[in-house]
């Protein structure tokens, strides 16, 4: 309730800006799949989509220039003519174009374009973004019903907006990430915060989208009683500062969903399945490899929708490093 109001008041005070359009929030992440490995500190990931203000346009390219498995992107922001009839006129609000009229009278007349307020090189900013964001939320806050009654605390990201509520009784931590889409597709790039360095104009794939979309597919199949969420949360939190991340005990786990009855996960199952998951690791380990459950597996549920360019993909090997590292193998 609290994102949608959030993002209803920015869409008013953006409809006829030169800034990003945003769409309707997209939870993601644990929190709103239903589990989290820390109970006490859980985070609220909420995705916004992000389409071109009027009078540019986005054009999603692969960023070729590090070797990282992790497929980046950058965003290309190119203005587009608006002197066609009718084309003037958007939102109600009359606009020079861009292209063709002069910079005097566009410097006088106009808002500056979004390639002169959040991109570098032609490429939309990730860092600008944020700071963007940052600054929406806390001009909007005072307008909203929830700051009567809840305290509100900007905490400090670089590629997100990061903020915690809090009532006296209640706290929640949030994290707005912007996304922009790929196509008609569930794969995002966005401004998930990745372990290294990241350039400011680089935007990396997301597939978190097209996950909620599984677990949600998962818990109309399943039944009342199903404890598959509490075999993820626990043997997640069992794994805490083992070396392994969450995101690996969760892959595991979804690939255990897919194959394995519903009615296998009822809480009488629930040590099995735990038993499931840790020898599912192991052998993973042992052979070096863990396949990412999103790209290229073609055996989604009807409904979860991938860009031909995932879809069509090599099976990613989430343990790609302990195949390169033996170290990290022994280790492991």
């Amino acid at each position: 309730d609290l994102m949608f109001k959030i993002v209803f008041s920015l869409q008013r005070v953006l409809s006829n800006s030169f800034h990003p359009v945003l769409g309707l929030p997209i939870g993601v992440g644990s929190a709103f799949e239903g589990w989290s490995p820390r109970d006490q500190d859980i985070v609220y990931q909420v995705l916004v989509p992000m389409t071109p203000p009027r009078g540019h346009s986005f054009r999603v390219e692969l960023d070729t220039a590090g070797k990282r498995r992790v497929r980046n992107f950058r965003i290309r922001v190119q203005q587009v003519c608006t002197c066609t009839p009718g084309s003037s006129k958007q939102r109600g609000k009359n606009m020079l174009c861009f292209l063709h009229h002069p910079e005097e009278e566009l410097r006088s007349n106009q808002d500056p374009s979004l390639l002169q307020t959040l991109c570098k090189d032609s490429y939309l900013d990730v860092e600008k973004t944020a700071r963007w964001f940052y600054q929406l939320v806390r001009a909007i806050w005072p307008a909203l019903p929830h700051s009567h009654n809840w305290h509100l605390v900007l905490l400090p990201s670089t590629r997100s907006c990061q903020f915690k509520v809090s009532n006296g009784r209640e706290s929640y931590r949030i994290e707005m990430l912007f996304g922009v889409r790929q196509g008609n597709t569930d794969i995002f790039v966005s401004s998930q915060p990745r372990p290294y360095h990241t350039s400011s104009t680089i935007w990396p794939e997301t597939y978190a989208v097209a996950e909620i979309k599984f677990f949600n597919y998962i818990a109309r199949r399943a039944p009342p009683d199903s404890f598959h969420l509490k075999c993820l949360q626990f043997f997640t939190h069992l794994q805490l500062g083992l070396g392994f991340s969450t995101y690996t005990t969760k892959t595991i786990v979804m690939h255990l969903l897919s194959i394995l009855p519903p009615s296998w996960w009822s809480r009488r199952h629930f040590v099995r399945r735990l038993m499931d998951i840790s020898e599912s690791l192991r052998t993973c380990v042992e052979m070096r490899r863990l396949n990412h459950f999103i790209v290229g597996n073609k055996q989604l549920p009807e409904g979860i929708y991938l860009p031909p360019h995932v879809l069509m993909s090599r099976n990613y090997n989430l343990f790609h490093d302990l195949m390169m590292n033996p170290v990290a193998h022994s280790h492991a």
